[in-house]
């Protein structure tokens, strides 16, 4: 396809992708990252700025992360493909990003206590799902189909 129609058909795709980013999505239901459209660049620096300091500077997380710490929490994980992060949905990841571990327990009706804030008051909905999409880029590509696998299955 040649000429008009084929600007006309990539505009058209152009405006779905950005009506699925920005179309609202049910309460509990995230956008999959597999199909969503996020900016992977921005993500890095935004995890550098807002991650970094308590997940690592190369997602490697604290030490003992598995373990609680003298306050009962535990220390933030890793989020490389040696954490637990993409054993995790995409609507887990978000909700716990933007609410915070405590919220985001909670509204599964487990009492847990986290070290996690919320970010939903810092971050834009679209800057969570940059973060998130630069930490899956990170992941072997069998760990990224694995984790999509479970976020599909979510929803």
């Amino acid at each position: 396809m040649k000429g008009p129609y084929a600007v006309l058909l990539g505009l058209l795709a152009l405006a779905l992708g950005v009506a699925v980013i920005l179309w609202p999505q049910p309460e509990g239901k995230v956008l999959d990252l597999s199909t969503a459209i996020v900016d992977i660049e921005a993500g890095q620096e935004l995890y550098a700025q807002s991650c970094a300091v308590c997940h690592g500077t190369n997602l490697e997380g604290q030490e003992n992360w598995q373990s609680p710490a003298p306050d009962g929490r535990l220390p933030a994980p890793p989020h490389d493909e040696t954490g637990h992060t993409w054993h995790h949905a995409d609507s887990v990841l978000f909700n716990y990003t933007k609410l915070g571990g405590r919220a985001a327990m909670a509204q599964s009706g487990l009492d847990f206590e986290s070290g996690m804030p919320g970010f939903g008051e810092v971050l834009t909905d679209q800057e969570i799902w940059n973060i998130l999409g630069y930490i899956k880029s990170t992941w072997p590509a069998r760990t990224q189909e694995i984790q999509a696998e479970r976020s599909r299955a979510e929803n």
